[in-house]
């Protein structure tokens, strides 16, 4: 599977720092998971612009910038193992899985999980396992987690997924009651007490209990 032009990954890259993403793993990350394969149909060719573009299931997917940002802040280490809440396209599972050990990544959504698996096969990323769930309640058999990372926006960081918290584990989650104001925020889990922290203002669908019905 051939990646962009050399210019057009230089410029990729460059629209990264330019917005704040400055951890060298996340960005040796970012430069070796090809964002392409992601994109699919009309959209296809805007793949590497700094921008979030609509896949199937009234999804998205995020901006680059965006998943750099989140992905930083999470502070993946690489024995961790990760939860993601919300496969959508597969993109940043298929980040995340070049900075941890194992990654578990819960979608609602049957057809999202189908093919974000598809290309995770194409990709060899042996260390993600993907399923249909409801993310809202996070994956208790996996639990506890090092890192949750959280794709959809939330009223407020979700009890269940705090509780499958490792203590000194950190989960980064867009917060907000509208589709309008939302704010990244990072929770970190210490001996008896949840220490909370703002990143920036961002804008994400809502977090939905339940099983998605395909579109």
């Amino acid at each position: 599977m051939t990646g962009p032009p050399p210019e057009t990954k230089m410029q990729f890259l460059f629209a990264l720092r330019s917005k704040g993403v400055t951890d060298t793993r996340v960005l040796n990350a970012m430069e070796e998971i090809d964002r392409g394969p992601f994109v699919r149909g009309i959209f296809s060719e805007r793949a590497y612009e700094d921008m979030p573009l609509p896949i199937a299931c009234g999804q998205t997917i995020s901006q680059p910038s965006v998943v750099g940002i989140m992905t930083q802040a999470l502070d993946v280490q690489p024995r961790d193992k990760v939860l993601e809440v919300g496969t959508g396209s597969g993109y940043q599972a298929a980040i995340l899985s070049r900075l941890a050990r194992r990654v578990y990544t819960v979608e609602r959504h049957t057809r999202l999980v189908r093919e974000s698996r598809e290309i995770f096969e194409t990709l060899g990323l042996v260390n993600i396992t993907t399923m249909v769930a409801d993310g809202s309640h996070g994956l208790p058999d996996q639990a506890p987690f090092d890192r949750i990372i959280v794709t959809a926006a939330a009223e407020d960081p979700p009890g269940p997924l705090l509780a499958q918290l490792k203590i000194g584990g950190i989960m980064v989650v867009p917060v907000g009651q509208s589709d309008t104001v939302q704010t990244l925020i990072r929770v970190r889990r210490g001996e008896d007490r949840f220490e909370y922290d703002e990143i920036r203002p961002v804008r994400f669908v809502p977090l939905l209990e339940g099983l998605g019905k395909d579109i």
